[in-house]
């Protein structure tokens, strides 16, 4: 995700107004791979979700966590919210 960092940072330098950022990890149902002494769970996908609050839109970004995984186009919120049933942003309908 190195060069989407860079992306939003810019992004975010841009706009007028809060932007908020959410990256985080998404493990698979069964089958957790862990790695080390500390049997650190390593997570199947990753995701980055912008919210830009003063224009009411969100969108994300979902890649495997592996070393040939590149960011492809960006997902809606509704559909990250599927993939994680984590609903981010509670009581805010942002456009896609």
């Amino acid at each position: 995700m190195g060069g989407l960092e860079g992306a939003t940072r810019a992004y975010v330098k841009r706009v007028k107004g809060p932007v908020y950022v959410f990256t985080g990890p998404v493990y698979p149902k069964a089958g957790v791979q862990v790695i080390g002494k500390g049997r650190v769970w390593v997570p199947a996908q990753l995701y980055k979700l912008v919210y830009d609050a003063g224009a009411n839109r969100a969108w994300a970004q979902w890649v495997e966590n592996d070393n040939e995984a590149r960011a492809g186009q960006p997902i809606t919120y509704r559909d990250l919210v599927a993939r994680t049933g984590i609903e981010f942003l509670p009581g805010i309908n942002p456009a896609d």
